[in-house]
């Protein structure tokens, strides 16, 4: 959390604040159709950074401001960018996320969102083998009401390997997009 910018480090800010453009223009390339985040996204996240760079620049620092605060604004939205886009690859396998439990009662846009997520397990399920293919026997286990210490019991190991299997499934199928 970001204290509030004494007078002279707004006046930086504000004196600087172009090289937030710059950085977008310089840094990001993921800018248009199918991109999380827009220019004016970018550009609050970018003037974070700035802020930052202003509160913990030191007087008498060998390297000037600009290059200092260009890498602080750049680092923050990469670090935004990153974190957005590991959201981004989740897939929910948690029973209460999947939109599949409502599949014959739900609303138009429920089940198919439910249909074509029941369409990108079965692509990337027929090409699984090994501890990816049990976590798919796993998720749709789940998607029926098991929990994992019951799928576990069935294949006769702990919760945490069925947990382990999910997880190297959902990896699998985030990458099958």
């Amino acid at each position: 959390m970001l204290s509030p910018l004494t007078k002279e480090q707004r006046m930086k800010v504000e004196e600087n604040m172009g090289l937030v453009g710059k950085v977008i223009q310089d840094c990001v390339h993921t800018l248009g159709a199918g991109s999380m985040f827009d220019y004016d996204d970018l550009f609050q996240i970018g003037c974070l950074g700035l802020c930052k760079a202003a509160q913990t620049d030191k007087p008498g620092h060998t390297v000037a401001f600009s290059t200092y605060a260009y890498r602080l604004i750049r680092n923050e939205i990469y670090t935004e960018l990153e974190r957005a886009t590991r959201r981004g690859r989740e897939v929910a396998t948690d029973p209460a996320e999947l939109p599949c439990t409502v599949l014959d009662d739900g609303t138009p846009e429920q089940r198919e969102a439910c249909s074509a997520l029941l369409a990108r397990l079965e692509r990337a399920e027929a090409g699984a083998a090994g501890v990816t293919a049990k976590g798919f026997q796993a998720i749709r286990m789940l998607m029926d009401g098991y929990t994992n210490r019951e799928i576990g019991e069935m294949f006769g190991v702990p919760a945490n390997h069925v947990t382990a299997w999910v997880s190297r499934a959902r990896k699998a199928l985030g990458a099958s997009e």
